[in-house]
């Protein structure tokens, strides 16, 4: 093997990553809404694929996958991690003979679990999993995780077609956030303050598991940008898109950081840096497939004609330098780009006459949203209702509200996020 890894560092990773070969395995794990809708495929034969930002949780809802196995009544040693994450020269067929050498399980003759974490690190990986597939079909249930949206575009949804479902692990909804804070407060009305208090603490925390709770900001800067940001910029991107100038990729996310909402003219950013508008358009792709920055498109019923207008540009981390801010324009930043975020916002609307609306979105209906952190009037929303013909539009403020009977109806964050 290639790397500096050999069959017996295979072997001792495999037996630190399963613990539950060897006895008891224990998991402290928070309800997560995506979960259920995984579980619901976990019965056909087809791999599933988990993608999100790093430390978003897909390793532990792997975890929990396991558990579950072993608690149906499977032998313990039919279920089987591994993570790619340090071993990215490693490949699954030598796992899998590893793992047969070290537990006598023969995955392509009984009925097994495989579980590959941070596979988007190997190399040609689609092929290798396909192979692996096909071998053990009808035997091993393959589940899969990775840090970049490759795992559902390119090569995997030629390689893979049929063969997969895909499922996005995004940050802790604010429901979710209340779960994991082990808080509920029904009925909602009752309890706005401190509904509003826990928002607050949801925002600082910008749903990563990891942070429910911290509210320190040296602690929450450290961790998103040394475990997070960093960790994607110098060693993912490169990894896996070959990237080399990674202080041009961490100035451009900077940008986004630091102006969340922005649109973006790719040729003005490529004559800033000094560099062509491919490459700032390369390395804007390299940051959206890392789950870094959502690209926005502006709102068209024409999809052709959306794609080509310009986009807004909203990053996945806010740095604490903005959320601990406490005037009016950063809070009032802070609160867009926490509602895009938690809303999974494709679109944005503007018109030739620079009328605009943060976020329109498509389904179940068409509705449009503007974020205000106190106003509760938008010309340009009730314009576009009128355009549009849309039956309901949206004022997402701070705390205050308007009538439910008012169009547009003004809602505060934490209910309308709790509501959708």
């Amino acid at each position: 093997m290639s790397g500096g890894f050999n069959a017996v560092n295979i072997s001792e990773a495999l037996v630190e990553f399963n613990p539950w070969w060897k006895g008891s395995f224990e998991l402290e794990f928070r309800p997560r809404e995506i979960y259920g809708q995984i579980r619901k495929f976990h019965a056909l034969p087809q791999i599933v694929a988990l993608t999100g930002l790093r430390r978003t949780g897909k390793s532990t809802l792997l975890m929990k996958v396991v558990q579950d196995h072993i608690e149906s009544g499977a032998d313990a040693k039919s279920a089987m991690y591994f993570s790619f994450d340090e071993f990215t020269n490693a490949e699954p067929a030598e796992i899998l003979s590893a793992y047969r050498e070290l537990t006598g399980k023969d995955a392509s003759k009984e009925k097994t679990l495989l579980l590959f974490d941070e596979i988007q690190k190997v190399g040609g990986w689609e092929n290798k999993i396909k192979r692996v597939y096909d071998l053990y079909k009808g035997k091993a249930k393959i589940y899969l995780s990775g840090s970049e949206s490759l795992l559902v575009t390119g090569k995997s949804k030629e390689s893979l077609a049929g063969r997969i479902f895909h499922f996005k692990v995004n940050q802790l909804t604010f429901r979710e956030y209340l779960g994991f804070r082990q808080k509920k407060f029904e009925p909602i009305g009752l309890y706005s303050k401190e509904l509003s208090t826990e928002f607050r603490s949801h925002v600082l925390s910008q749903g990563f598991p990891e942070l429910v709770g911290i509210t320190d900001k040296g602690v929450i800067h450290k961790y998103l940008q040394e475990g997070i940001v960093e960790k994607i910029i110098y060693r993912d991107i490169p990894a896996v898109f070959g990237a080399k100038e990674t202080a041009v990729l961490e100035a451009l996310l900077k940008l986004m950081m630091e102006e969340p909402g922005q649109i973006i003219d790719m040729q003005t950013l490529a004559s800033q840096f000094k560099t062509t508008r491919q490459t700032i358009s390369n390395y804007f792709s390299m940051l959206e497939q890392s789950f870094l920055v959502r690209k926005l498109y502006n709102y068209s019923p024409n999809k052709r004609k959306a794609e080509r207008k310009l986009k807004k540009y909203y990053p996945a981390i806010i740095p604490p330098a903005l959320t601990f801010k406490e005037d009016s324009h950063s809070q009032s930043k802070v609160l867009e780009c926490t509602v895009v975020n938690g809303l999974d916002a494709e679109f944005f609307w503007r018109d030739q006459y620079k009328n605009e609306v943060d976020i329109i979105l498509t389904e179940p209906e068409l509705t449009p949203i503007e974020v205000k952190l106190s106003e509760t009037k938008s010309g340009s929303l009730e314009l576009f209702m009128k355009k549009y013909k849309a039956k309901k539009g949206y004022i997402i403020t701070q705390n205050r509200a308007t009538n439910e009977k008012e169009k547009p109806e003004s809602i505060p964050a934490y209910k309308y996020l709790l509501n959708i």
